[in-house]
């Protein structure tokens, strides 16, 4: 390959690899930006999976980004939590624990954003995990 035909290339395959995570992603379908419509939007999602899909949709990528987390992590939560084990909900908690963690001594609130991100991922598998034991959707 040829000097030349390397920027090309990088196009090429950065255009490949970029697409399908674009065309995945959905508008948000909050009223507006305002965190009330948001929040009210990750609400009436059918679902954990529908409710972190919003919650992407819908971020800010700074610390507001927390109260969408806690919306999604108690809809999911209401998947599993009532019906997990002690050692279940022990391992869930560990969990949430390590994102807290990660990014606490980060400075800047794209950090305090991804810890939000981090809770309700963990949220969303353990919910999946649990449908998925039950048979459920």
């Amino acid at each position: 390959m040829t000097l030349k035909s390397c920027p090309a290339a990088i196009g090429l395959l950065l255009a490949l690899v970029l697409a399908p995570a674009q065309a995945a992603t959905m508008e948000c379908p909050a009223r507006s930006p305002q965190m009330d419509d948001i929040i009210a939007s990750i609400n009436a999602a059918i679902g954990c999976d529908a409710a972190m899909k919003v919650f992407e949709a819908c971020q800010y990528g700074a610390s507001g980004d927390t109260q969408f987390g806690e919306v999604v992590e108690k809809k999911c939560e209401a998947d599993f939590l009532d019906k997990a084990k002690a050692a279940k909900k022990q391992a869930y908690r560990r969990e949430l624990g390590v994102c807290d963690r990660k990014y606490r001594n980060k400075p800047g609130s794209m950090y305090i954003s991804a810890t939000a991100f981090c809770r309700a991922q963990v949220a969303q598998r353990y919910s999946q995990r649990m449908r998925k034991a039950s048979g459920g959707k």
